[in-house]
């Protein structure tokens, strides 16, 4: 949301603005429009040979359940960089982005869920970050399916393992008749 005139006195209503088809967020002194866009993730399926790197939740949403390194994008950063930024805040990993792998959306939180295919750089250097509990690289059968955080999660990994081999390939979307799903159903 862009930051409102310094003049607003911040009294916020919702309603359709002149032009508009849908209720915003806007200023009854000045008529500031506050748009809420959809919130931006990025992460990475990050593999070392045919293991995967995985990491414990220690926060919430779905603390102590199994995740790739994402999060939120932040300002001023494009989405790889993003990615790289994720994997070493939660599992201190370096790694090599080598493409974009899917693009999900999640309606019912307000996501776009940019997940990258990467290569670990460094693996002996992997280690739980702030925001994860352990962090682990695990092979195919090796993965805790029953404890997987969210179902992008099981997407991703489900499009990383069909494009593995591939240099080129179109981003994955949701899957057919997962687009409503809840992020922990």
């Amino acid at each position: 949301m862009a930051a409102p005139p310094p003049d607003c006195s911040a009294r916020f209503q919702r309603c359709i603005p002149a032009g508009d088809d849908r209720e915003r967020l806007v200023c009854r002194d000045c008529g500031f429009v506050a748009y809420e866009n959809p919130k931006i993730i990025v992460g990475a399926v990050v593999h070392h040979g045919d293991r995967i790197l995985m990491c414990r939740r220690a926060i919430p949403p779905r603390e102590g359940f199994w995740t790739l390194p994402a999060g939120h994008l932040e300002l001023g950063e494009s989405p790889q960089e993003g990615a790289c930024r994720e994997a070493w805040e939660e599992a201190r990993a370096r790694i090599e982005i080598e493409a974009l792998l899917a693009v999900y959306t999640i309606p019912h939180l307000s996501q776009v869920q940019l997940i990258y295919r990467a290569r670990l750089a460094e693996p002996a250097t992997v280690t739980p970050g702030p925001e994860s509990r352990e962090v682990a690289i695990l092979g195919w059968e090796a993965i805790p399916w029953g404890d997987i955080a969210f179902p992008s999660v099981r997407w991703a990994l489900a499009h990383y393992r069909e494009t593995r081999d591939w240099c080129d390939f179109a981003p994955r979307t949701n899957p057919p008749g997962e687009a409503g799903l809840r992020a922990h159903e």
